[in-house]
């Protein structure tokens, strides 16, 4: 039995997660068969909303208060969410992502056809109500989207479009208010903005090596823009947090470093409700970057890996914890996975099985993780 304090009121919780979950392999072949031809959008639909439906009743059932759709509408953490935009269109490129040992991801990404501006119509309103439907009032539903920073990477926005990138970004800004407006409006009340670009901008080789000093610091600087504008514009009961990635595909990643280069910028110039960090292996570095925690909203340490199925040692997840206590009160502090299962429909290296345990294991052992006692 938890104890009642235990939990938080409102996202993010003590133990929480990222959004998304291994797709099933009835729901994979449901989408193979649809892009073959051979059933309709509406017998894809009715496969999705029964899986949806399942995993929410799987979260509920193990503890968790923050519950999603698992992505499952989804193949793509991001590029779904972009290419739903007015203005954007998916295209083939000549390679696709890379990751750690050589690891390439399909050769998919989005690019500008216009001025941009928010789709009304936009198919994640549909996928939000649903999983509100589902949840009910047994837990709270969590919808996560990408941040609008990740527009920013290169290719994106097309010359002939806009001219610099501080044009685009007053239109991206544009686009996020109202996004953030319209699913709050839906009911709404827990959003989550996941943000490669972050952790893009941190990692190693970077400044002054891939991308020029100059654009480096233009780089940081709109994104924090960005950002504050949509926390200024924002609901002020809407919980609004961050998932700061280093690539999550295939239980492979693709950027290392801490967390150093950006501090200052995300945890004290931006007030997000709650901050998901990855620190589940030494690509994150050291808590030092805490020290810039302004000590609104909540830090969320990713120190259980979705990547590999094996369990954390509950006394190693405390004594880290108790290490980060040094910089961020350890009432602000909760635990999740570093990222999601499955940031694309192929997933990582573990069964359904060993994902619901890893989750079981954060929270059924919630009260020692975070206990005072000294071992």
């Amino acid at each position: 039995m938890q104890e009642a304090n235990i939990w938080n009121q409102k996202g993010p919780f003590k133990v929480d997660h990222v959004g998304s979950l291994l797709r099933p392999e009835r729901l994979k072949k449901a989408r193979l068969a649809y892009e073959k031809g051979e059933v309709s959008k509406d017998q894809l639909k009715e496969v999705e909303d029964q899986e949806i439906s399942r995993i929410v009743k799987k979260q509920i059932d193990i503890g968790l208060k923050a519950v999603t759709d698992g992505e499952f509408r989804r193949g793509w953490w991001h590029l779904d969410f972009m290419w739903g935009l007015n203005g954007i269109e998916q295209y083939k490129k000549d390679h696709g992502y890379q990751f750690a040992d050589g690891i390439e991801s399909e050769p998919l990404d989005v690019r500008t056809t216009g001025k941009i501006s928010w789709n009304t119509n936009h198919d994640f309103l549909k996928h939000y109500k649903f999983l509100e439907q589902v949840v009910g009032a047994d837990a709270i539903a969590k919808l996560s989207i990408p941040s609008p920073n990740q527009f920013l990477h290169e290719g994106i926005r097309r010359e002939e479009h806009y001219e610099s990138a501080e044009l685009f970004a007053e239109d991206l800004k544009k686009v996020y208010i109202d996004a953030v407006q319209a699913f709050y409006d839906l009911g709404c009340r827990y959003l989550q903005l996941d943000d490669v670009f972050w952790g893009f901008l941190a990692a190693d080789g970077i400044r002054g090596g891939v991308v020029p000093e100059e654009e480096w610091l233009q780089l940081k600087r709109l994104s924090k823009e960005m950002i504050q504008a949509i926390i200024e514009h924002k609901p002020k009961d809407l919980i609004l947090t961050t998932h700061v990635c280093r690539g999550n595909y295939k239980s492979s990643y693709a950027a290392a470093g801490p967390y150093y280069p950006v501090a200052k910028e995300l945890f004290d110039d931006i007030s997000y409700d709650g901050y998901f960090l990855e620190y589940d292996d030494d690509r994150s570095g050291d808590f030092g970057p805490l020290e810039h925690f302004s000590g609104e909203g909540k830090v969320v340490l990713g120190l259980m890996t979705s990547k590999f199925p094996e369990l954390e040692d509950i006394e190693v997840l405390k004594n880290r914890i108790n290490e980060a206590a040094q910089y961020v009160p350890k009432e602000k502090i909760c635990i999740s996975p570093q990222c999601g299962f499955a940031s694309t429909e192929e997933g990582n290296l573990l069964t359904e099985e060993q994902q619901w345990a890893k989750l079981s294991h954060l929270i059924n052992h919630i009260d020692e993780i975070f206990s005072n006692k000294l071992v």
